[in-house]
C-alpha cells in the first residue's frame, strides 16, 4: 500500500514540477503570475488530440508538434497582450487579471470546440503495470517520470550555461541592472514564455497519455504549479521543481489515512503551513516585497 502511494506520489509530483518549473522561469523574468499558463497546458493536449487521435499524424511527429504549437502560443500571449501592456506601464496586478482573462477564455474556446466530454489520445489495450518493489506502474508513468527528471536537468544546463540562460538569470535578478549591461528585458521575456510554455505542453501531453483530457485539466494544473513555486521558494528554479515533487508525495501520502476528495485540502493546507512558518519556501530567497 505505502509503496503504491509513494509511486503516485512520485508521478503526480512530476506533473506537478514540470508545471511549476515553466511558471517559475516565467514568474522569475516577467514578475507577474501568468496564470494563462494553465490555459497553454490544455492547449498543448489537445493539440497532441488534434494532430495524433484527429489527423493520425505519427506519434514521434505529432508530440513535438503540439509542444511546439504551445511554446508559440505562450510567445505570441506575450508579444501581443503582455509586452504592450508592460510598455505602457502596466502593474503585475493589471498582467495578472489579464491573465486570468486569457485563461477563461481559451477554456471556454476549448470547451466549445471540442465538447466538455472527456477526450483521450491513448491508442491499442490498456496493459497491466509492471510490478516494482511492491508496487504497480506502466510504461508511460515511467516515461513520465524520466521525461520530467530530464527536462528538469536541460533546464537548469541552460540557465547556467547557455547566453540566453543568464540573459534570463540577469533580467530575473534585476531587470534596470541587466538592461544597463545591454541584456534586452523584453527578448528574454519571449524566451521564458517560449521555454516555459513548452515544458506546461510535455507536462499535459504526458498525463494525457496517462489518463485523459478535459477543457478544465489546466485549472488543477495550473493550482498544483502555483502551490509548488511558493513552496519551494519563488524565484528559486530547484525550489520550483522540488515544490511539485513534495506536493505530489504528500498529497497522495495523505490519503493513506484521509478520503480522496482530501487530496486537495493537502495541497492548500501545505500552502497555508508554508505561508505562515517559512512564507519563502524551503529553497527561496527573503524578499524585501512581493509582487503578484
Amino acid at each position: 500500500m505505502i509503496q503504491q502511494l509513494l509511486v503516485n506520489g512520485i508521478i503526480a509530483g512530476s506533473i506537478y514540477a514540470l508545471v511549476a518549473l515553466g511558471f517559475g522561469l516565467i514568474y522569475n523574468t516577467s514578475r507577474f503570475f501568468h496564470f494563462a499558463h494553465g490555459a497553454v497546458y490544455t492547449v498543448g493536449a489537445y493539440l497532441a488530440y488534434i494532430f495524433s487521435a484527429l489527423w493520425n499524424i505519427p506519434v514521434f511527429l505529432s508530440l513535438p508538434l503540439a509542444v511546439l504549437g504551445a511554446s508559440l502560443l505562450g510567445t505570441l500571449i506575450d508579444l501581443v497582450i503582455y509586452r504592450p501592456m508592460r510598455i505602457k506601464g502596466a502593474s503585475p496586478l493589471v498582467l495578472l487579471l489579464a491573465s486570468l482573462g486569457i485563461f477563461v477564455v481559451f477554456q471556454n474556446l476549448i470547451s466549445l470546440i471540442f465538447g466538455d466530454e472527456t477526450k483521450s489520445i491513448r491508442g491499442g489495450l490498456v496493459r497491466e503495470g509492471i510490478e516494482v518493489f511492491g508496487a504497480r506502474i506502466t510504461q508511460i508513468q515511467i516515461m513520465l517520470i524520466v521525461v520530467s527528471i530530464f527536462l528538469f536537468v536541460v533546464t537548469s544546463f541552460i540557465l547556467k550555461k547557455t547566453k540566453i540562460g543568464k540573459a534570463l538569470r540577469a533580467v530575473a535578478n534585476d531587470q534596470e541592472l541587466a538592461f544597463v549591461q545591454g541584456v534586452d528585458s523584453n527578448k528574454a521575456i519571449l524566451f521564458a514564455f517560449g521555454i516555459g510554455s513548452a515544458l506546461a505542453a510535455v507536462a499535459a501531453i504526458l498525463i494525457a497519455f496517462d489518463t485523459d483530457i478535459t477543457p478544465m485539466m489546466g485549472f488543477n494544473a495550473l493550482l498544483m504549479g502555483v502551490i509548488a513555486v511558493i513552496v519551494g521558494g519563488i524565484g528559486s528554479i530547484p525550489g520550483a521543481y522540488l515544490g511539485g515533487l513534495l506536493l505530489g508525495l504528500a498529497q497522495h501520502l495523505g490519503v493513506w489515512k484521509l478520503p480522496s476528495q482530501w487530496q486537495d485540502a493537502i495541497a492548500f493546507v501545505i500552502l497555508l503551513v508554508f505561508l505562515l512558518i517559512k512564507p519563502q519556501g524551503f529553497l527561496g530567497r527573503k524578499l524585501k516585497k512581493v509582487e503578484v
